[in-house]
């Protein structure tokens, strides 16, 4: 019996013991190839010396000290290296404990800027529907997925909703993929327009869509229309990478390939890659210096924020992706997953589409491929495929409510970015197995 109040309330999960590189291990001795990082979160895979070495060092010189008296060497190297990394814009950065946090922080360093500057009218953020951005009430806010807000809703603020960027699910047959971004970017405007620029704060998206679609990028030329249109209005642009960022799509920020930066990023998962719980978010530096010339004080906080243990981990899985080349590697290594998953699951009934970029890819179920539509929400697809896979020593992350927030199956891949081909070729086989099988029963069952 456990007391740990779980995620599912009906049954524990089993044990973990160990882990390896790739691999997690239960504590009955079964294995795991973990191909979704748990959240998109282990990186380096699990049991990397280097990491387990820099915590260790870091820990018994000084594992904690508070933020209100000291600053500690880890950190700013941290800072340091990530500021060297980043573009050139963003030059300052602030140290969390996760995505939701670093979501929350964004939120509310936007919203601190415009009151140093005068600009106290503008009170509202504007998302897109199906995101996510996590379950602290303002990030929850920002977020567009209607079955993770349902019961909170009275507790959130307002948000501006626009469309998602999603080319299988939102263009027209009759539209070319320029058309369909020239419609997204003209609804952000015109959006823009009737609530007034003067009223708003920002516009928050994720670069690469995680959870509640499964791994949508963005249209060419949709993230730069965003940015002009941005600074036409005076508008802050956030862009959400906790899950997609840090070399998760083969640039060490998913933006990068959009040719743009934004004046704030939140990032998280690969930060640290699962070995201490840490987030932090990049800042471009005329947003602090304009908190700098006023009041001086940035309004937040949290206990732990700049923990030099969390900080020891993070410097040292970044020290390694750089070491050891990994962003080329998650460009090689994504492309061959991509090709085996479009190879293989192309060829199933109800695999909708394959999409993605790098090591950090979706595929979507669908009960009929030719009008999209999706299995009934009882049928319960996505868990009976993880399930599944679980059962047969594969873990991936799956997701229901990929359309609307209720219909829409989806499973979300994210491996390591070691992952051999070998490992891969596993991953295919199985997902292709399993998703025939659950597919094919769900589709019988008339659902």
């Amino acid at each position: 019996m456990s007391h740990i109040i779980h995620r599912s309330l009906d049954k524990p999960p089993i044990i973990a013991v160990s882990g390896k590189g790739c691999y997690l291990q239960d504590m009955h001795g079964k294995q795991y190839l973990d191909a979704c990082g748990g959240a998109a979160v282990s990186c380096l895979g699990h049991g990397h010396t280097d990491v387990l070495d820099a915590i260790h060092s870091q820990i018994d010189q000084l594992a904690y000290a508070h933020t209100g008296f000291f600053s500690t060497s880890v950190t700013e190297d941290l800072a340091d290296h990530l500021i060297k990394t980043a573009p050139s814009e963003l030059n300052k950065v602030y140290f969390v404990s996760g995505g939701s946090e670093a979501m929350e922080t964004a939120l509310k360093l936007a919203r601190q800027y415009f009151v140093e500057i005068g600009q106290t009218e503008r009170k509202i953020f504007i998302g897109r529907a199906q995101s996510y951005h996590g379950n602290t009430l303002g990030a929850l806010s920002v977020g567009g997925n209607e079955w993770r807000k349902k019961q909170f809703l009275p507790l959130l603020m307002d948000v501006a909703r626009v469309s998602e960027c999603n080319e299988y699910r939102g263009r027209n047959e009759n539209e070319t993929l320029d058309q369909y971004t020239a419609r997204l970017l003209k609804e952000l405007e015109d959006r823009i327009l009737s609530i007034g620029a003067e009223k708003i704060i920002a516009f928050c998206a994720e670069t690469v869509v995680g959870a509640t679609s499964g791994a949508v990028p963005p249209t060419p030329g949709y993230l730069k229309g965003v940015r002009i249109i941005c600074d036409r209005y005076g508008i802050l642009y956030i862009a959400d990478e906790v899950m997609c960022g840090m070399g998760r799509t083969g640039t060490l920020h998913a933006f990068e390939q959009d040719e743009v930066v934004p004046d704030i990023v939140a990032i998280a998962k690969g930060l640290g890659g699962g070995y201490q719980p840490i987030g932090a978010v990049l800042v471009q530096d005329f947003i602090i210096d304009a908190i700098k010339k006023g009041s001086g004080n940035f309004q937040h906080g949290h206990t732990y924020i700049c923990h030099p243990t969390a900080a020891a981990a993070a410097l040292a899985v970044q020290k390694v992706i750089y070491r050891d080349d990994l962003l080329t590697r998650v460009k090689k290594q994504g492309h061959y997953l991509y090709q085996q998953l479009i190879k293989k699951l192309s060829s199933l009934e109800h695999v909708g589409n394959v999409r993605g970029r790098g090591l950090f890819l979706g595929v979507e179920i669908v009960k009929d491929k030719i009008s999209k539509t999706a299995f009934s929400p009882e049928c319960n697809v996505n868990k009976i495929i993880k399930a599944t896979c679980f059962d047969r020593g594969l873990m991936v992350y799956p997701m229901g409510g990929t359309i609307d927030g209720r219909l829409g199956d989806h499973i979300l891949i994210a491996p390591p970015f070691i992952i051999e081909d070998s490992d891969i070729d596993f991953l295919v086989l199985t997902l292709y197995d399993v998703i025939k099988s659950v597919t094919e029963a769900a589709f019988l069952e008339g659902k």
